[in-house]
């Protein structure tokens, strides 16, 4: 895949700090701005799945009441710990 120009405004101190970690990198600020960009989209895109994926899991209607959920919590590195709790609140979906 081939690259494009693309032209943009950096603050003052924002522009040193991306030039003096090229530096120290042996790399150009393009390459790590480039890195930057793409890690950022990446996580956003990550984040956005994850929304995804708990709003269909939620439109199921099945959920974990508070108070099974903090005494599972609660277990946690005791012994015996409780094994993760099932879903006991049920709400029909609209």
């Amino acid at each position: 895949m081939g690259t494009i120009p693309f032209t943009m405004r950096l603050d003052e101190d924002l522009k040193t700090s991306l030039e003096a970690e090229a530096i120290r990198e042996d790399r150009s600020a393009a390459y790590l701005a480039t890195r930057a960009i793409k890690a950022m989209l990446e996580a956003k895109a990550a984040k956005r799945r994850i929304i995804e994926d708990a709003m269909a899991e939620a439109d199921k209607g099945e959920f974990i009441s508070d108070e099974k959920m903090n005494a599972w919590f609660q277990s946690l590195g005791t012994d015996p710990e409780l094994p993760e709790p099932e879903p006991d609140v049920l709400i029909k979906p609209a």
